[in-house]
């Protein structure tokens, strides 16, 4: 999916200025911007439910998109319908971390009770129907899964629950949050909007907040403006080439933990540019996809054992079958984060 120089204009007000930006299978990608900077307009070229002024945008022949926006558009539609009789319709199974759930099961894990499927959709709290809207885009089977907003009406459990589906999504994935934690959890690479440009941000949030800080000094030292062509030439590679090129990311605790266990691999030289002859370039790019995986489950699992330690630590120490039973569960959770650890230097030296 391309979109080559695009640019969107509202009456003499230009939001968007030759937007540049390939998006390739399998990214997953945050847009950062302040409020009315273009996000929503960005979001619009890539779904095509807008029409850029100047330019244009391209999708490949496979493209199905799937977007969660914050109107919940999809379900004015069915509001008058019962929650069990939408399942009806939909698809029979959904694949989550490798197991086959019914949509009645992922509903509940995205935290429905049973009483919620005899409900109208317009009897909905905004949090169920947040997760509702979700459960059918899912199941509507995209490959480009576009993100507006996601945690708007929702609360943790939700947001657990959602980072969790969101882990296992195999396809492309565009989230627009403000969300900090959201962000940096389930993508790779963030992207921003500034003076009506899109600019890749190897820094992620930080980055983008010193350039949002830097902005109003940077503005009024101008002497002459550029054209906008060089300018978002200059300041926007393309997603394509910043996913090969393996940028590190050193907010994500988990990486930065097993990277100094392990000084002699580190995520940069696990980067297109380091990368063995041996690998073609969507090879690269799925072991590069599946180490993000792995490392995202990493941070997961090392969360759960540090939530058994503190459970077994206020445990009463006299039930000896409930404690054998939390430390049955930490075996499983120590075992499982040693085959990812395991897992992830295999990934590594493939791309050493």
């Amino acid at each position: 999916m391309d979109i080559v120089d695009a640019s969107v204009s509202y009456g003499d007000h230009e939001v968007l200025r030759d937007v540049t930006w390939r998006i390739g299978p399998g990214e997953r990608s945050g847009v950062l911007g302040a409020n009315g900077a273009g996000k929503s307009t960005l979001l619009g070229l890539i779904t095509d439910q807008l029409r850029p002024t100047s330019g244009r945008v391209k999708h490949g022949k496979t493209v199905r998109i799937g977007v969660l926006d914050q109107q919940f558009t999809d379900l004015e539609e069915i509001r008058d319908d019962l929650v069990r009789e939408v399942l009806g319709r939909t698809k029979t199974t959904f694949v989550v971390g490798g197991k086959e759930l019914s949509p009645s099961q992922l509903l509940q894990q995205l935290g429905f009770d049973r009483e919620h499927l005899s409900s109208r959709v317009s009897e909905l709290s905004g949090g169920l129907r947040r997760r509702l809207q979700l459960l059918l885009v899912l199941l509507s089977e995209p490959n480009v899964l576009v993100l507006d907003e996601p945690t708007n009406d929702v609360d943790t459990d939700m947001l657990t629950a959602t980072e969790d589906l969101l882990d296992s999504w195999p396809g492309t994935l565009i989230v627009v949050s403000h969300d900090r934690y959201l962000l940096e959890r389930v993508t790779d690479q963030q992207y921003a909007i500034l003076d009506g440009h899109l600019r890749h941000v190897p820094g992620g949030v930080d980055e983008y907040l010193r350039l949002r800080a830097a902005q109003p000094a940077r503005n009024s030292a101008r002497s002459g403006r550029p054209t906008a062509r060089n300018s978002a030439r200059s300041s926007a590679p393309t997603a394509r080439n910043s996913a090969q090129s393996g940028t590190p990311d050193p907010r994500h605790s988990a990486r930065n933990a097993v990277e100094s266990q392990n000084p002699g691999t580190s995520r940069a030289q696990a980067g297109g540019h380091a990368a063995t002859p041996q690998l073609t370039g969507a090879e690269l790019r799925a072991v590069q996809k599946e180490l993000a995986a792995v490392e995202r489950k990493m941070e997961k699992s090392q969360g759960a054992v540090g939530q058994i330690h503190a459970r077994m630590a206020t445990h009463d120490q006299s039930d000896y079958v409930g404690l054998a039973s939390l430390t049955e569960q930490l075996r499983a959770l120590e075992s499982e984060h040693e085959s990812l650890e395991t897992r992830w230097l295999e990934l590594s030296e493939q791309l050493d």
